[in-house]
C-alpha cells in the first residue's frame, strides 16, 4: 500500500454492481434500496446490478464473496457500491481471490463495516472511496446532499480536487426506515461547528484509514494492518459509527496504534464527526456535543502522547453523520490549518 494504482473514471450509463457485503438490510427495507438505486439513475446516469445476495438477510460468507468476486471479475460492471454496512465483514476477506481482484481493478465504495473490503484494496495498491452506501447517502430522503453529490461526481466521472471548510449544519438524527413515509421529510438539521484543528503545521499525504469500531476487530486480527513504515507520509482517518462507543475504546485503539509506532509515520490524523444520536440512545443537542466534545479530548491528549506536531482535525464531515463527504482512500489531501482547510484530490 505505498503505493495506489489509478483507476479510470466512469462514463454516464455504465453498468455499477450493487452488493451488500456485510448486512442484506435492503431485504428488510426495501423501499429505501429502491430510492436508492433511482437516484444511481436519475441523479448519476449509471445501471445499477443487484447480486443474488443484495436483499437477502443472514447470507452466507461464502454467499456475500462470491458476489464480490463475481462482480471484480465481471469487465462490463465499472464500479461497485455497498448498500449499506454492518458486523461482519472482516470474516470474509479470508474467501477472496486477490489474483482476480489486482487482475480487474475498479473503484468501490462504502463505509462503516466496509473499512474491511478498503483496507484490504488498499494492501493490492487499489485505490477506493470511504463513503456513499445506497441506503443512507443514495437514498438520503427528500434529496441528496449537495456536497456528497459533488464528491460522488468527482470520485466517479471527474477528478480533480475539492475543497472543504466544514459544512455549516449537520444531521446524525437518523429514519425509522420502517415508516415509508418518512422518505418524503426533511431531517433536521442543527449548527456544525466547523473543522477544530490541533497543530499549526500543514500536510498533505495518502488517505488511508476507516471506521473506528472495525479498525478495532482489525487490531485484534493483526492480519490485514499495514506496518508502520508502510503508513510513512499517509494522513490517517477515524470516525465512530452509530455503536456510540465509549471514550476509552477511542482511547484504547489510539494507544494501540501509537505501540504500533504509526504516529512516528503518520503526516496527519483526520476524524469524522461522531455520530451522537441512535434510536437506542436518543441524546439532546447537549448531551451530544460533550459526547463530541469528550471524544475530541480523547483524541488529541492520546495521539499527543506518540506525537507532538502532527496536524489533527476532527468533525469533519464524513462517516456516520451526514453531510457526507466521499473520501478518496489513496488519494492526495492536504491538510491545512492556518486556511482552515481540507483539500482532497480525485484524479
Amino acid at each position: 500500500m505505498n503505493s495506489y494504482i489509478t483507476l479510470p473514471k466512469l462514463k454516464k450509463g455504465d453498468k455499477v454492481a450493487i452488493l451488500s457485503p456485510s448486512n442484506g438490510l435492503p431485504g428488510l427495507f426495501p423501499w429505501v434500496q429502491d430510492l436508492g438505486l433511482d437516484r444511481i439513475r436519475t441523479v448519476f446516469n449509471l445501471e445499477p446490478i443487484e447480486y443474488p445476495t443484495t436483499r437477502r438477510m443472514g447470507s452466507s460468507l461464502q454467499d456475500r464473496a462470491a458476489d464480490i468476486m463475481a462482480a471484480f471479475g465481471d469487465p462490463s460492471i465499472k464500479a461497485i457500491i455497498a448498500s449499506i454496512g454492518g458486523t461482519d465483514q472482516i470474516k470474509l476477506l479470508k474467501l477472496l481471490k486477490a489474483d482476480v481482484i489486482k487482475a480487474n481493478p475498479k473503484p468501490f465504495f462504502g463505509f462503516s463495516d466496509n473499512t474491511h473490503l478498503h483496507i484490504y484494496l488498499s494492501n493490492l495498491g487499489i485505490p477506493s472511496y470511504y463513503g456513499g452506501c445506497v441506503m443512507t447517502q443514495f437514498a438520503m430522503q427528500k434529496e441528496m446532499m449537495d456536497i456528497t453529490v459533488e464528491s460522488l461526481n468527482k470520485a466517479l466521472f471527474d477528478g480533480g480536487t475539492l475543497k472543504t471548510s466544514g459544512s455549516p449544519v449537520y444531521n446524525d438524527i437518523g429514519l425509522d426506515w420502517a415508516d415509508r413515509e418518512s422518505l418524503n421529510g426533511v431531517r433536521p438539521l442543527e449548527k456544525n461547528d466547523g473543522l477544530i484543528w490541533d497543530g499549526e503545521h500543514n500536510a498533505s499525504g495518502l488517505l488511508w484509514g476507516g471506521c473506528i469500531e472495525s479498525m478495532v476487530a482489525q487490531c485484534s486480527a493483526e492480519k490485514y494492518l499495514p506496518k508502520a513504515k508502510e503508513l510513512s507520509g499517509k494522513i490517517l482517518f477515524l470516525e465512530s459509527a452509530e455503536n456510540i462507543p465509549p471514550h476509552w475504546v477511542v482511547k484504547y485503539l489510539l494507544v494501540g496504534f501509537g505501540e504500533r509506532g504509526w504516529f512516528d509515520h503518520l503526516n496527519g490524523v483526520m476524524v469524522g464527526r461522531p455520530k451522537a444520536w441512535d434510536f437506542g440512545q436518543q441524546n439532546t443537542t447537549d448531551q451530544k456535543a460533550k459526547y463530541r466534545a469528550d471524544q475530541r479530548e480523547v483524541v488529541v491528549a492520546t495521539i499527543r502522547e506518540y506525537n507532538k506536531t502532527i496536524p489533527i482535525v476532527q468533525n469533519v464531515d464524513f462517516g456516520h453523520t451526514d453531510p457526507q463527504i466521499v473520501l478518496p482512500i489513496g488519494g492526495s489531501t492536504t491538510l491545512s490549518p492556518a486556511d482552515d482547510t481540507i483539500a482532497f484530490n480525485y484524479s
